[in-house]
Formats: structure tokens, sequence, C-alpha cells
């Protein structure tokens, strides 16, 4: 039996637009002492796992290669051909391994510290995972955060799924004290969770399998991959398998997925600001802000975009908007 870290490096980080792109997503951005996300993520599991398994799509493959190479580790690869979401995407990483291996299945684009408290909270879900559960690890919330998903809990049971709420569901969550925020990492054994897929979607396993068994070196086809549902794996398997256990973590934990999460995590190391605490990202050129107030100024070579930091969630309609016109701004 292996422990085997999954990571999932699909997403462009929209909300993050203009530093992520198509072509140069969030996870692979070096935004931190010159490294990226993506890196730091398989250095943190690098300590309890034996195997990496890298699940992306054709257009971010050679991203993660390279990063893999800084890392310095050999790893399995699967490539979709285009995405289905994230059951079918952990069902290839099950097929690709021993039914008896642990699976440690984490995105690649999230922001922990705590080396020693995640390295418990692991240890934890492996455990149980041995005993046949599969586990979610959750996170005390810090704030009513609208953009997260949420887990009601009691002891190590979920009670429920929720998915990201309005400002007042969120304070009322905060208030109840029974509330995580649902981090999208899971632990289980390969065999138990392609069981709990056949038995809740059946459709997404059997074409699922179908794919990794005419898999050409870990290349996915594409004709047959869009005969797979899409459908995420809360829906799948999380909120439906009688097997789930949670885990409420002690690190901290981020997704940066907003422009208000890459600020907080920047000011907290030290990064400049102004004195109302105006940021500049991606320029050396003296920029002065003037009537504002925790205002992100973010030059790149193509596009400017300057955001107040409570208002960063609505960078996504700017996204939208480009793709509404298929603008080169997003590749």
């Amino acid at each position: 039996m292996k422990i085997v870290h999954v990571l999932l490096t699909g997403g462009v980080g929209s909300r993050l637009w203009p530093l992520s792109r198509k072509q140069s997503p969030k996870q692979y951005l070096p935004l931190f002492d010159g490294q990226s996300l993506f890196e730091m993520t398989v250095q943190r599991n690098q300590q309890v796992a034996d195997q990496v398994v890298v699940v992306g799509n054709k257009d971010n493959t050679h991203l993660s290669h390279k990063a893999m190479i800084n890392c310095g580790l050999p790893y399995k690869n699967i490539v979709e051909a285009t995405p289905r979401n994230t059951a079918a995407a952990i069902a290839f990483a099950a097929f690709a391994v021993e039914p008896e291996d642990i699976l440690i299945v984490t995105p690649s684009d999230h922001m922990i510290a705590g080396d020693q408290e995640y390295r418990d909270a692991i240890e934890s879900g492996i455990a149980k995972a041995k005993e046949g559960h599969i586990v979610t690890f959750g996170i005390y919330p810090t704030r009513p955060e609208t953009g997260y998903g949420y887990i009601e809990y009691y002891g190590d049971a979920v009670k429920s799924f929720r998915e990201k709420p309005n400002q007042d569901t969120a304070e009322d969550f905060i208030e109840k004290g029974n509330f995580l925020w649902n981090s999208g990492m899971f632990c289980f054994q390969a065999s138990v969770f392609l069981e709990e897929l056949e038995q809740y979607e059946p459709e997404v396993f059997e074409k699922a399998k179908v794919v990794w068994e005419n898999a050409n070196d870990g290349f996915l086809d594409e004709q047959l991959s869009l005969d797979i549902p899409s459908i995420s794996v809360d829906y799948a398997v999380m909120e439906r398998s009688k097997k789930i256990r949670v885990i409420p973590t002690t690190f901290e934990w981020s997704d940066l997925g907003s422009f208000e999460a890459l600020y907080d995590y920047f000011i907290t190391n030290g990064y400049p600001k102004d004195e109302n605490g105006n940021i500049v990202i991606g320029t050396e050129v003296f920029t002065g802000f003037v009537g504002l107030k925790q205002t992100i100024f973010v030059h790149t070579k193509d596009a400017f975009l300057v955001v107040q930091k409570e208002k960063s969630q609505d960078v996504k309609k700017i996204y939208n908007m480009l793709e509404k016109h298929q603008s080169k701004l997003l590749d």
C-alpha cells in the first residue's frame, strides 16, 4: 500500500485576471518568493506521500512538467483531452494506482501555512481512510466568506454540504459555530472511492473506466472523454456517500482565489503598501493613489486592473465580459 498525492491542476483562476490567464493559470505563477502554489503544494505533501499523480489538461501539462522538474520529483502524468470536472479527474487517478493505495487529493492552487498542523491533519485522514472512510478536510472559518462552500458538521460526522452562501447566510453559519469551509481536499482508499462512484454515478464510473483503459501513456482520448458526464466530486460522491468523515483542521488555509485573499496574504508577509493600504502588483513604476484605500493596482504587459479589495469577487465579471467577446486578453 502506497500513499499517493493526487494533484488536480485544472482551473483558470478567473478572479485573479489579468495575472491568471488560460496560458498561465494562478497555480503556476511564481508570486511567492519565486515559487508557485503548485510547487509549494508538491513540497508540502512530499513529507507524507510516496508518489505523485498529476491530473491536468492538455493546455497546462507542459507547465506541470516544468514545475515537477523544479521540484526534482518523478510523477505519474494523466492528461485530460477535455475537462470533465472533478469526479472523473479523481476517478482517473484511482484507476491509475493499486486498489489498496491511499489517495490524498488536493488542488494545486491553495496556500497553506503550518507544516506540522498540516501533517497531523493528513495523517489523521490516512488513518480514517484505512478504516474505509472517505475523508474531507474542513477549515475553521475566520470570517463570513461568500466565496467558499461550507460543511455542516458534528464531531467527525458531516451533516450537510452547503453551496457558496450569500452574506447573511455566511454570517448565520459563523454564528452557529458548527460550519467549516470546504477545502476541496480529500483522502480515501482508491477502491473505496471507485465503489462509491460506481454506486452513485455509475455512468461516470463506467465511461471514465473506458477512457482510462484506452489511455495512451497517460493521455486520454477526447472523443471517448466527451461521453463522460461532467459532474463535481461533491455532487457525485461527497454529498451522497454514507462513508464520509470530516477532519476539522488547525492549519491556516486560503484558496487565494481572489485579489482580497492575495492582498491579505501579501500584507501578512510584509508586502509594501502605502499609508492607506493600497498596493501595486506587477510593476516597479511609481504608482500614486489619491482618495483611495485598500485598492489593488495590477499591471501586466497588455492589461491593467484597478480593484478595491472588498470588491475583488467582481473581477470575474470582467473575465466573463472578455470571454463573451472572445478576447485574446484571456489567453
